[in-house]
């Protein structure tokens, strides 16, 4: 079994084919989905995705992007959200320097209440950033360690993924893995213990070589599983089973049966 730990399955790029990309992925090894809903708009979506798919579930945050809408409005309805029964995780949440969308200040708020939120809730965070690595760092080691979450779309180097490690991180990893001039990323994924990374896609984006012109989707999961075997020169069967094991303890995978209502609209 494969487990995709990362994706968006509920957007708009698979409204016209998203039975056949699940079944594309069951066929493929993949049978367990975390789909994350990361803005108001998304997270009905998102549930109702995870109501109605056997072995999807649920991601429920503000992602850094829309920091600016932080307040006590969302922060009351992502801890709404979190009560659903399908839904292992607060994400994805973080920092996002890289696109000048919100204020860094308001980024940080979201981020340090939404980690509380999940330790409330008793569930792991999933974590998003980009070109923010020593202030996401600061920022998570103001809390007590170890920490209950995974950095989604890892691409940092050995010394990141050791950072990552020493707070109680997972490592998410995903299509980069195969993409050219990411060589610190390969040695890093080389050396960190293989019980703590996850796969993960974030289809419909970050597709693996050489589909990188296309949309990504939960089946190429496999292909990052076969791309980490042959660099840890060790079989894809293994990665397999250490990988899905891991996420399905972090995210409590072994699941209720599929609920019977949908969230509120």
């Amino acid at each position: 079994m494969l487990i995709d730990t990362h994706c968006h399955l509920d957007l708009p790029e698979f409204d016209a084919d998203r039975e056949s990309v699940l079944n594309r992925a069951r066929s493929a090894g993949v049978e367990r989905f975390i789909v994350v809903g990361f803005e108001p708009e998304r997270w009905a979506s998102t549930l109702r995705l995870a109501d109605t798919e056997p072995g999807v579930f649920a991601a429920i945050g503000l992602h850094p992007t829309e920091a600016d809408r932080w307040g006590t409005e969302t922060e009351d309805g992502v801890r709404t959200q979190l009560h659903h029964d399908r839904v292992r995780a607060v994400g994805e949440i973080g920092l996002d320097y890289h696109w000048d969308r919100a204020r860094p200040e308001a980024q940080k708020d979201a981020f340090a209440d939404q980690i509380g939120l999940a330790r409330d809730a008793g569930l792991p965070f999933i974590v998003h950033q980009r070109d923010a690595e020593a202030d996401a760092l600061d920022l998570l080691r103001s809390f007590q360690p170890p920490l209950r979450g995974v950095m989604h779309c890892f691409t940092g180097d050995a010394s990141f993924a050791h950072a990552c490690l020493d707070l109680g991180l997972f490592l998410g990893v995903g299509g980069a893995i195969t993409h050219k001039r990411m060589n610190p990323l390969r040695e890093a994924m080389t050396i960190v213990p293989l019980e703590r990374i996850l796969l993960e896609t974030d289809a419909p984006y970050m597709s693996p070589e050489p589909h990188r012109s296309r949309r990504n989707e939960p089946s190429t999961v496999s292909v990052v599983a076969e791309r980490l075997a042959e660099l840890r020169k060790i079989s894809p069967d293994e990665v397999e089973a250490v990988t899905s094991r891991s996420a399905s303890q972090l995210f409590r995978l072994e699941a209720p049966a599929i609920s019977s209502g949908c969230a509120d609209e």
